[in-house]
């Protein structure tokens, strides 16, 4: 539990296990770890709201540890650039929750306190692509270079 910034803390300490997945070779290996990760976090995040009385207890930010890494997914996470960009672009939405991620949020229990950041983290994983695509982080890497 984090008491203060618990999203941003949260999602910070979800980079190390961000960077631990992006090095398993198959991609269909990484997925189901993340989904394994999820499943367990669900009665985790479950039994941390009912303890506090909340439904989506700012302070419990397993949900942003295990969905960050869904932002990276295919995506070289080692790049300093796509680091940067995949934690600023999960942040934003899961503050903004755009849809479906409000609607999935009000899922029952660590179901929607899990659901929203995995939600946001499709949307930052799908804008990395965008500016992966339009050669952003290329022109990134030869300006640094």
């Amino acid at each position: 539990m984090c008491p203060i910034m618990p999203g941003t803390v949260g999602s910070l300490w979800g980079i190390p296990l961000a960077l631990a997945l992006g090095a398993i070779p198959l991609p269909a290996l990484q997925l189901g770890v993340i989904a394994v990760l999820a499943l367990v976090g669900v009665p985790i995040c479950t039994t941390a709201a009912l303890r506090l009385g909340l439904k989506d207890p700012g302070p419990v930010v397993l949900d942003e540890i295990i969905a960050l890494p869904v932002a990276y997914f295919l995506h070289p996470v080692r790049d300093p650039a796509v680091l940067v960009a995949g934690f600023l672009l999960f942040r934003f939405f899961d503050i903004l929750k755009p849809p479906p991620a409000q609607q999935v949020e009000r899922l029952p229990g660590g179901w929607g306190i899990v659901a929203d950041d995995l939600v946001a983290a499709v949307y930052a994983n799908l804008v990395l692509w965008l500016l992966t695509w339009s050669g952003l982080f290329a022109a990134l890497a030869r300006w640094r270079d």
